[in-house]
């Protein structure tokens, strides 16, 4: 607060704000570094006066690359739980990329940066491109697993794309003479490097014609040394070998974009070299146990022949075929009896019915009328139903049972009386 004097009053002195403790003026200094813009900041510099405590905690600063003498520095502290994360070794003089917030030390007086994570410089840019190509890859259907293609069982000779110098060609030539040996074609190539993905891709068209199958295969390496293996030109060169393709590079928990691309991907060379061919040990024992399938199949099949056979001897023996003919014969005789009762049962039956039929016929027949003294008048071949019809002189003929007669008409009473 400021104090002024004025001419009507005695001039006052300014009283001094009371003194801050450290403590205090520490917590004033704590709330200015809460300020958003120096929390979770990322921080890119060189490694210098790095130690690694025996509680596990890592202190160490960083300062601008090629600043020399006059390059800003800050203090760093990495708790142990964040420091167990690192996946590599930070040493004098690398350049890293860390994330982090700004803080005070009191003890010290100094403010610091409390370091959450850390990777090298340049690891980002490359994880960004990485994540580029996936997609791009992914879009183009390089990944797709309807393009995958089955290993051949039998192969006679397997391409081996890696270092000639390595551990790698050892393993994977170890364990295929052990399991089943066939012809090994080696691609050398460099496997890490700025230019390695040129020479991967090279190595694997140069393999195309003369292999059933190909391993692509390097030892474990940090993200950096299995990079290669993630360029678009690697995985083209995956997609477009004419045979089958097996990846085997890093560790297990290492997935690069040829992985993704390959027709098969193994943990370690050694499990791509058991992947592609097959185990002859195994192999023989499967042919015993068919051997011993096929014995037991034919003797089952030899003994069931034998008790056709046995069954068909009996069933031809002279006894037992008289025998079969005589069951044959009564069986016939027996159906030849039912049969004709039948057809004499069914005869008698029809017999009675076209009696019946006759009677009725007989009675409808008018010849049997005519025989009972009755007679047919017709005049001009008409029968003569009403005496309306007749007149004097009329010539008729009259039909009898037996015969018929010509009459001429003298009379004709219409009075109904015979």
């Amino acid at each position: 607060m400021d104090w002024f004097s004025t001419p009507d009053e005695p001039e006052k002195k300014a009283v001094p704000a009371a003194p801050l403790l450290v403590s205090e003026l520490s917590a004033i200094i704590s709330g200015l570094l809460d300020d958003p813009r120096l929390q979770d900041v990322r921080v890119r510099g060189e490694v210098t006066n790095y130690k690694h405590h025996g509680s596990g905690h890592r202190y160490f600063s960083l300062s601008e690359k090629g600043g020399g003498s006059t390059a800003a520095v800050i203090k760093c502290v990495m708790w142990r739980s964040d420091a167990e994360r690192l996946v590599f070794r930070p040493e004098e003089g690398m350049e890293v990329v860390v994330t982090g917030s700004v803080t005070l030390y009191a003890p010290h007086g100094t403010y610091q940066l409390r370091v959450r994570s850390m990777e090298k410089a340049g690891l980002g840019e490359k994880y960004l491109l990485l994540e580029k190509w996936k997609k791009e890859l992914a879009a183009e259907g390089l990944f797709s697993t309807e393009r995958k293609r089955e290993l051949p069982p039998f192969p006679s000779r397997v391409g081996v794309v890696t270092s000639e110098t390595g551990a790698v060609i050892h393993d994977i030539r170890n364990v295929i003479t052990r399991r089943y040996p066939v012809e090994i074609l080696i691609s050398p190539t460099a496997v890490q490097g700025e230019e390695a993905h040129g020479e991967i891709a090279a190595a694997i068209r140069r393999l195309s014609g003369l292999a059933d199958v190909v391993i692509v295969a390097r030892g474990g390496g940090s993200f950096e040394d299995l990079f290669p293996f993630n360029h678009p030109d690697v995985v083209k060169a995956i997609a477009s070998c004419p045979v089958p393709v097996v990846s085997a590079t890093g560790h297990e928990v290492d997935v690069t974009l040829a992985d993704l691309a390959a027709d098969l991907r193994a943990p370690t060379p050694s499990a791509a070299a058991e992947l592609v061919v097959p185990d002859r040990n195994a192999l023989r024992l499967q042919l015993f146990e068919l051997r011993d399938l096929m014995g037991s199949a034919l003797l089952g099949r030899l003994a069931w022949a034998k008790e056709e056979i046995s069954g068909l001897r009996d069933r031809l023996r002279p006894r037992r075929l008289a025998q079969k003919i005589g069951e044959r014969q009564q069986f016939t005789a027996d159906l030849a009896e039912r049969l004709e009762r039948a057809v004499s049962t069914r005869l008698e039956r029809d017999h009675l019915v076209l009696a019946g039929m006759r009677t009725a016929l007989e009675s409808h027949n008018p010849v049997a009328v005519l025989a009972r003294g009755y007679c047919v008048a017709e005049k001009d071949g008409t029968i003569v139903k009403s005496t309306g019809r007749l007149a004097e002189k009329d010539r008729l003929r009259l039909r009898f049972y037996d015969g018929s007669s010509q009459v001429i008409v003298e009379r004709v009473n219409h009075d109904g009386n015979i």
